[in-house]
Parts: structure tokens; sequence; C-alpha cells
């Protein structure tokens, strides 16, 4: 029984210590992937369960402040990891074709490495996303994909950070915190009140800049699989796999909110025609 306990030991020391990159493992909450499986586990019972139960009876919070602020946060924090990731991505020995993993201790590789925990950090931040939905009462904007893709996004975040904090991580880090300078001043614009709908008439571009990056991801790791990049091609084939299935689920939601017909909308604008010919109809009555 000793010896199987030890083995247990010793092979759970190996994962987590001995396989974990040097630049990164020292940071907060890499020691253990624990701290974030029970986080993402506590959110998704209480985005589905706790949360809805607690507001059942309870008018929505309104929140207009810390969502202000926390979209700050996120439109910050994305500026510095694009900023970060464009410093990586453009050094001269970088190729977008074969994105080979880096293991030295030099300054910029090194930086780069700590700049993927503030990433997996900001996915951390990003759970508050649902967990506003939920005191706002806003239920319908908590699907499966809001869900899936949150908790996704946390887990293999923490895994690349422990692990892989440099290589075709960037780039997908690098073009996703792009989308999101965009996604976050969309939503802080549109906190803003009302009188600033006219400005957010780009939302559904915002969509397809996010399809757009799942196909450069599908493409660059698709590509490294037919060449000897110096990289695990598990790590490349669950980028492939992972972004494929955002790629599908993204895509059937924005045929369904900006390309299929809503029968409801229909029956909106024919209300709306009937109702203008009616009052048209007794304007020339009256008239004659």
């Amino acid at each position: 029984m000793e010896g199987v306990l030890n083995s247990i030991a010793s092979t759970y020391n190996y994962v987590l210590d001995d396989l974990a990159d040097p630049r990164t493992k020292h940071l907060p909450l890499m020691s253990s992937p624990i701290p974030v499986i029970v986080t993402v586990a506590l959110y998704l019972k209480f985005c589905t369960d706790y949360g809805p139960r607690f507001m059942k009876n309870r008018r929505p919070f309104e929140l207009k402040l810390p969502i202000m602020l926390y979209n700050i946060f996120q439109i910050l924090l994305s500026v510095f990891l694009v900023y970060e990731g464009l410093n990586y991505l453009l050094m001269e020995d970088y190729s977008f074709g074969c994105d080979p993993f880096i293991n030295s201790d030099d300054t910029r590789v090194t930086r780069t490495a700590v700049c993927s925990w503030f990433y997996f950090f900001g996915k951390l931040t990003e759970l508050l996303d649902t967990v506003f939905f939920v005191f706002r009462k806003k239920s319908r904007q908590i699907s499966t994909l809001h869900l899936y893709h949150h908790s996704m996004v946390a887990i293999s975040s923490w895994g690349a950070t422990k692990y892989f904090p440099v290589g075709p991580f960037i780039l997908i880090g690098t073009l996703n915190s792009f989308v999101h300078i965009l996604m976050y001043t969309y939503y802080f614009i549109a906190g803003l009140g009302p009188q600033y709908q006219k400005y957010l008439w780009w939302k559904k571009y915002v969509t397809l800049i996010q399809l757009t990056q799942f196909l450069v991801v599908i493409t660059h790791n698709t590509n490294a699989l037919f060449h000897d990049c110096n990289y695990p091609k598990h790590v490349h084939i669950f980028c492939i796999v992972n972004t494929s299935l955002l790629f599908y689920m993204f895509s059937n939601f924005y045929y369904n909110t900006y390309i299929k017909v809503n029968p409801k909308k229909i029956e909106d604008v024919t209300t709306k025609v009937k109702s203008a010919s009616r009052r048209k109809e007794k304007r020339v009555s009256v008239g004659q």
C-alpha cells in the first residue's frame, strides 16, 4: 500500500512540478488545478441553480457602476495583452507557419510567459460576465455557448500558462484579447444609456471578427501538424478541436441572431405596415 501511495505522489509531483514551465509555475494559482476546477464548478452551479433561485422573487439589480468599472478593467487588460502579444509575435525569429516552444530565459520570452498568467487571470475575472447576468435577471443571455466558452477558456488557459506559456497560445491570446477590446468597448457604450444605441450598429461585426479569429487559429494549428515545430502535437489537436467547436457554436449564434428570419419580427413589421396603410387611407378619406 505504501508503494502505491508513493507512486501516486511521485506521479503527482512529476505532472504538477517537473513538467511545469519554470517561468510560470511559481505564480499564483499555478501549483494545482484544484482551485480553478472548484471555481469553475461553483460558477456553473451558481449561474444555473443557486443564482436563479436566489433572484427568483427579487427585483433585478442595476449594477451600472460596477459593470462600467468592470468593462473598463477588461478593456485596459486586453490592450495590455495585445501590446505584449504583438511584441512576441513580431520578433524576428517568430514564424506564423511554425511557432516552436521556446524554452529559454531570454528576457522577452520570459516576459511573454509571465504575461500569459495575466491572460489566465483575465479569463477568471470574465466569469463575472455571467454572474452579472444572473443578478440582473438576464437569463436569456446565459446560453450553453456562453457557459461552455467561459468555463473551457478558464481551464485551458490555466493549462497553457502552467505548461506552454509561449508558442501557439500567444497567437490565440493576442487575437482573443483584440476581440475583447471591441467587445467590452461595445458593452461600455451600451451601458451609457439608450441615447448611445445609435453608435452600436457594429455589434454583429464583433461576432464576425470572432469567427475570423477562430479560422486563423484553426489554420495556424493545422499547418503545424504537418511540420516539425518542436511543439507537442496533442496541444495543436486540442486547439483545433476546441476552436472548431467554438466556431460551430458561434456560427449558429450568428445565424440565429442576424441571418435567420424571425417570425415575430416579420409579424411586427407587417403590423406596422398595416397600421401605416390604415392611417394613410384614413387621411385620404378625410381629404376627400
